[in-house]
């Protein structure tokens, strides 16, 4: 049977994105780094909906719980494998960059960078084994192709992350693994809620913010076998916003 994963997948576009996949028909692993209850509540409403859900707990950026946590599961299910993956996993910690402290710098590269290295590697061999291959998708954004000011550290990790898409994707290529990005603008999500929304809708020329549902919609149609020849893209779901 092959199983999404999706990083991140606790609140959010994670949680969009999880409910989504289920939808689909796919069994989701929910990864959570600390929140237990809000994984447990996805779980719960997938499962309610006669979805297959289980969560994971380990800390993107930490390779030996990456290793752990997926080397048990893998233990668990040999006759199974994480097919799909969606790296979402991510923090925000805004600042200008001359007063930006060094912690800020390295917690937004270690878990965005870093988490994307030690989980998509861990789980390509398997996808590049299988005849069927598997589907990565990578959580980007518009600050990483426009860069925005007191981003710095945030526009600097999606950036890279867009460049390991395009990398990633012509040496997975030829066995049938695709790997594309999803750049949102401004989505309706708990890391948006402390920004001014009311000044920032009028800068998109839809004059709203976006869903998380809207985003998951694209996962799930990058993730599906109508999107077997799209690869190395950079998607962007923003209003119009560039």
């Amino acid at each position: 049977m092959k199983y999404a994963l999706v990083t991140g997948g606790s609140r959010g576009l994670g949680r969009a994105v999880c409910l989504k996949l289920a939808e689909m028909g796919i069994p989701v692993i929910i990864n959570y780094q600390s929140n237990e209850a809000a994984a447990e509540e996805v779980r719960q409403a997938i499962c309610a909906n006669g979805g297959e859900a289980t969560t994971m707990r380990f800390d993107v950026s930490n390779e030996a719980e990456v290793s752990a946590a997926l080397s048990q599961w893998e233990q668990e299910h040999p006759e199974d494998y994480i097919a799909y993956l969606v790296n979402n996993a991510g923090i925000r910690r805004d600042n200008v960059m001359f007063m930006m402290p060094d912690s800020d710098w390295h917690s937004v590269m270690d878990i965005t960078l870093d988490g994307f290295f030690y989980v998509t590697r861990h789980l390509l061999p398997k996808m590049m084994m299988r005849k069927h291959g598997g589907r990565i998708v990578n959580m980007t954004s518009l600050s990483g192709l426009k860069g925005m000011a007191g981003q710095t550290n945030y526009s600097a990790a999606k950036a890279g992350l867009i460049g390991a898409t395009k990398a990633l994707a012509q040496e997975v290529a030829a066995r049938s693994v695709t790997v594309n990005a999803v750049a949102p603008g401004f989505i309706e999500t708990d890391m948006t809620k402390d920004l001014p929304q009311d000044e920032l809708k009028n800068l998109v020329p839809m004059r709203r913010f976006g869903k998380p549902e809207e985003v998951a919609a694209l996962v799930g149609f990058l993730c599906s076998d109508a999107a077997s020849y799209i690869t190395g893209e950079v998607i962007s779901i923003n209003g119009g916003l560039y």
